[in-house]
């Protein structure tokens, strides 16, 4: 009797609303329902769109069409977890329908009795099926879009899990930071040294490239310095007596630039003296690719005769112009790492202009690299201090992926140009590893070590 008394009462429930509201509440839910399911069929078209285009890249046109007609659009061969999630979806589709049919028919079987029951009831029906409902087709459009990103980065051929590569051969051209060998450039330079003994003046002109690899809608260009011996405890020290750039030439068979570079240079220094050649891939956003290199010991030049040379390209090679001393402190607790910027030994500069030196700071994590910070300007002389700190992000996961660059910079009258560049890191150099290692295990304690300045 209890429970038929309960029913009789549910029966005669009535909201406090018109049939007009009633309908209106109704139509608008069907609505959204409709639109849910306009969204769903959209995303289904487009992932079906990209899986065909996938398989004819793959198999050619015949076997994609083999396997379309074989696991058409929700077939066996379809992911189990995109699978679970569309039939999960069926059956939330379902129990939405029904409750919103027993709620129909609930308010129109309603004739009398409490409101504020009918209210709620009405409310926790609604609510339980939109919930379920958008849960359900959220985690559908998840698993879709997880979906869609694995095929691309399969088609670009690295899986959503692959190993990013070292990030310090990114910010620097350092072919000590790359263990790898760079490939062997084909060409060759020819040009042509005389050394005026009276005035003083060596002469470099016709320079002209050959045989190099053939790129569309790029120029080529040559730059010149002249490098020095500079007695002194670090081996191999050179100092940049000067240096020069060819103009931009498009690259084609014999390219020739149809300069002529003056520099002037003592007879005593002739015999430390070396002429370095790079030929550059030009580009204007300064991403110039050095195919090979060629140099010339001035020591052979007989005085007032022109020689003529035709070498072939070598293998890129950096020199030692000076030396940097740099402090590392990981500090886990803030996820951070401090580099210290304490002293730079260099080779003063020839001219009498006075000249300042700066230093830009540069940390690239996980092929992400991380806003620069500058050193505040200084005197160039033999011994420059800083004794600057910067702070840079750093997670404790991407510390073994992480490098570090440190750029010197000559300004003054003239535009800036680079005088070496430093790179630490766990895939650097042997010693610039054993540096990065040490602070790795020296937590919270700065580890401070030289390190040379390449060019």
């Amino acid at each position: 009797m209890q429970n038929s008394s309960i029913t009789f009462r549910l029966h005669n429930l009535q909201l406090p609303f018109s049939s007009t509201w009633k309908y209106g509440i109704l139509a608008l839910a069907i609505l959204l329902l409709l639109g849910a399911l306009t969204i769903l069929a959209y995303q289904i078209c487009q992932l079906q769109k990209h899986s065909r285009t996938g398989k004819k890249k793959k198999y050619g046109s015949e076997d994609g069409v083999k396997m379309r007609a074989q696991n058409g659009l929700w077939g066996k061969k379809m992911p189990p977890l995109l699978l679970d999630s569309s039939q999960q979806s069926d059956v939330d589709m379902e129990a939405c329908t029904s409750v919103l049919g027993k709620a129909e028919s609930h308010m129109k079987s309603s004739a009398g009795g409490s409101e504020k029951p009918a209210v709620q009831f009405l409310g926790k029906l609604m609510t339980n099926s939109i919930s379920s409902f958008t849960s359900t087709y959220s985690s559908f459009i998840q698993h879709l879009f997880n979906l869609r990103a694995g095929a691309m980065m399969a088609e670009l051929g690295a899986g959503p899990e692959a190993p990013h590569p070292c990030l310090s051969c990114s910010i620097t051209e350092d072919p000590s930071s790359d263990p790898s060998p760079l490939p062997i450039s084909q060409g060759s330079l020819k040009f042509s040294l005389l050394y005026h003994k009276e005035q003083c003046e060596l002469l470099v002109s016709g320079l002209e490239v050959r045989g190099l690899p053939s790129r569309r809608h790029t120029e080529v260009a040559v730059w010149l310095r002249l490098l020095r011996r500079v007695p002194s405890h670090i081996p191999g020290l050179q100092c940049v007596v000067q240096e020069w750039q060819s103009r931009a030439v498009k690259n084609c068979n014999g390219t020739t630039f149809g300069e002529l570079f003056v520099c002037s240079l003592q007879d005593a220094e002739m015999e430390r003296s070396t002429l370095k050649m790079e030929v550059q891939h030009f580009d204007k956003y300064s991403r110039n690719a050095t195919l090979g290199e060629v140099r010339v010991a001035l020591s052979q030049l007989k005085a007032s005769q022109n020689l003529f040379f035709c070498a072939e390209l070598q293998k890129a090679t950096k020199d030692v112009v000076g030396e940097v001393l740099l402090s590392l402190r990981c500090l886990p607790i803030s996820q951070r790492m401090e580099v210290g910027l304490l002293k730079a030994k260099t080779y003063p500069p020839c001219s009498a202009a006075e000249k300042s030196i700066y230093a830009r700071i540069d940390v690239s994590c996980r092929r992400h690299r991380q806003k620069h910070q500058k050193s505040r300007p200084q005197a160039h002389t033999s011994l420059i201090i800083f004794n600057e700190t910067f702070l840079f992000p750093m997670p404790q996961a991407a510390a073994w992926d992480s490098s570090v660059l440190v750029s010197l910079y000559e300004v003054g009258p003239e535009p800036r140009h680079l005088i070496g560049q430093a790179t630490v890191g766990r895939n650097t150099a042997s010693k610039a590893a054993d540096h990065w290692d040490l602070m790795a295990k020296s937590i919270q304690q700065p580890v401070a070590q030289w390190h040379p300045l390449l060019i």
